[in-house]
């Protein structure tokens, strides 16, 4: 019986090859995995001693001949049989490939385009799907961490047929649904890697290639089963953060944790977010990121229990001094002070996370995914830069330079607060925030509850236009003094006669930014 071995990843196989030759298994291999295996004195017969055809083209072809591909396709049948032994062709009954390092090759800066294309495999992915088609036939393995329990069944036989036998049919089953996901996460990055910076998001197909990092306890409620995956293509986002404390991360607090990080990434200024159930309920920016932290805590000190505290820089000393007696379910950051971390790892029940920030390339990056009931909705990411020039003041009042960059800052957190969305800040502080409700009105109203006499001369900044004029009237018993939204409706003069007789200036943006 033969066994055929092609892999880029060799963990594990030199003690698995041998017990394959223990077994009675003639190997055949080609190129680094011959030479591994002769290394460590393993007999390997040569797969063109198999084809009698030599390796061609720089080693694009080796193993497309029918002397492979019909000794893995072939069945038991007889005419199978018949047909095989007329050409010379042996049955392969094992085949161990997994593929070219494609991914780690593009995440080298260094690698040129046709670099990335010379480590597209060929031969592997057909063999693996030959193998995976046949799995009635035929046992394909693609993962060194299924050696062991393989050869520890097939090491209670006594011939390498009865060995195949030891491997149930719904366990090769298992092994090829494992081998076609290797060979779909193979071809999606692939997919990815040669669609990126060509702006085809939207082609006939969508390709994702996610791999799974690790089942989680449970999802959004404990009666729910769920899993991280992450985008292979990229080594930044709250997936490929570093927990450096706590108990292991729950599919809400990726959630929230992921709303922090995207939210506080818009600034360069010390900026710091609580989140709570994927909502911004308190942020500032400042020069001194202690004194950042105490403005976002103190504008929501009820919703902040238990929530996610972010940051876009390290965690200072002073910070994580200034946050005793404080719960938060996460503390997250690009990186943490040795003596932050000191103080921080005191608390038990927090999650202490790390992320990268850096803009490295992320071909997913501009995607937004909503699965739904038969398929999918896929958009870009609401990532407008928006060219400020563009705003129009459209009140008789105008606003001065401290308003606009308040108005700016009202501005980026709308986008990240669910509709219908109102803020109120001051002096680049998160005073007021209503979100989810099912209008304007009652927005404001929990807004304005929430920042009580703070409200006085603050900014108002509405996700999407203003319909009404009695939105206009409770911003004036708040004593508002500037609201920013997109305009649009067909009652902007109305709103705008009402901002006027009220004296509450007002900026027309032109864009909407829903977050449902």
């Amino acid at each position: 019986m033969k066994a055929i071995i092609s892999v880029s990843n060799k963990d594990g196989l030199k003690t698995f090859a041998k017990k394959l030759l223990d077994l009675g298994f003639e190997i055949i291999s080609t190129g680094g995995t011959k030479q591994f295996l002769e290394q460590n004195k393993i007999p390997v017969t040569a797969v063109s001693d198999i084809t009698q055809f030599p390796e061609i083209l720089n080693g694009r072809v080796k193993t497309l001949h029918p002397a492979i591909h019909g000794g893995i396709l072939s069945t038991n049948e007889q005419h199978h049989t018949n047909e095989i032994n007329k050409h010379g062709i042996e049955q392969i009954s094992l085949v161990i490939v997994n593929l070219y390092p494609f991914l780690e090759t593009i995440k080298n800066e260094k690698t040129t385009f046709q670099e990335a294309l010379e480590n597209i495999d060929i031969g592997g992915p057909t063999m693996v799907r030959a193998a995976a088609k046949n799995f009635s036939n035929v046992i394909p393995i693609i993962d060194p961490e299924d050696y062991p329990w393989i050869i520890e069944k097939m090491q209670n036989s006594k011939s390498p047929k009865s060995a195949l036998n030891c491997i149930s049919l719904n366990e090769r089953k298992k092994l090829a649904v494992k081998a076609f996901e290797h060979i779909s996460v193979y071809d999606a990055t692939i997919t990815n890697y040669l669609k990126n910076g060509s702006n085809e998001y939207f082609g006939r197909h969508q390709t994702f290639g996610f791999i799974k990092t690790q089942n989680l306890r449970y999802g959004e409620n404990p009666h729910q089963t769920a899993a991280v995956y992450s985008n292979p293509s990229t080594s930044n986002g709250i997936v490929n953060s570093k927990q450096l404390h706590g108990i292991e991360m729950s599919f809400n607090n990726y959630l929230d944790a992921d709303a922090a990080i995207e939210l506080v990434s818009n600034f360069d200024k010390h900026a710091v977010v609580v989140v709570k159930h994927n909502n911004p309920c308190g942020l500032s920016i400042n020069t001194e990121q202690s004194i950042a932290y105490e403005m976002a805590y103190q504008a929501d000190p009820v919703s902040a229990f238990g929530g996610i505290v972010g940051f876009n820089s390290e965690v200072t000393e002073k910070t994580a001094l200034a946050m005793k007696g404080i719960f938060f379910d996460v503390i997250v950051a690009p990186k943490f002070s040795d003596e932050a971390l000191e103080i921080l790892k005191k608390r038990k029940k927090s999650r202490i996370v790390s992320f990268n920030p850096s803009k490295e390339s992320n071909f997913t990056s501009d995607m937004d995914v909503k699965l739904i009931s038969g398929g999918a909705l896929i958009q870009i990411k609401d990532n407008l830069v928006e060219n400020l020039t563009e705003w129009k003041n459209v009140t008789k009042l105008k606003t001065n330079k401290n308003e606009f960059k308040d108005a700016t800052f009202a501005w980026t957190i709308a986008k990240y607060v669910k509709s219908n969305a109102i803020v109120l800040v001051k002096e680049n502080t998160l005073l007021g925030m209503g979100a989810g409700q099912p209008n304007r009105v009652s927005s404001l109203e929990i807004a304005l509850k929430q920042a009580g006499n703070k409200s006085v001369s603050s900014i108002l900044a509405s996700d999407a236009f203003i319909p009404f004029p009695d939105t206009i009237d409770l911003a004036s018993k708040g004593k508002i003094s500037c609201i920013i939204q997109p305009g649009g409706s067909i009652r902007d003069k109305e709103v705008i006669e009402k901002a006027n007789e009220l004296g509450i200036k007002m900026i027309f943006t032109g864009i909407r930014h829903f977050r449902h």
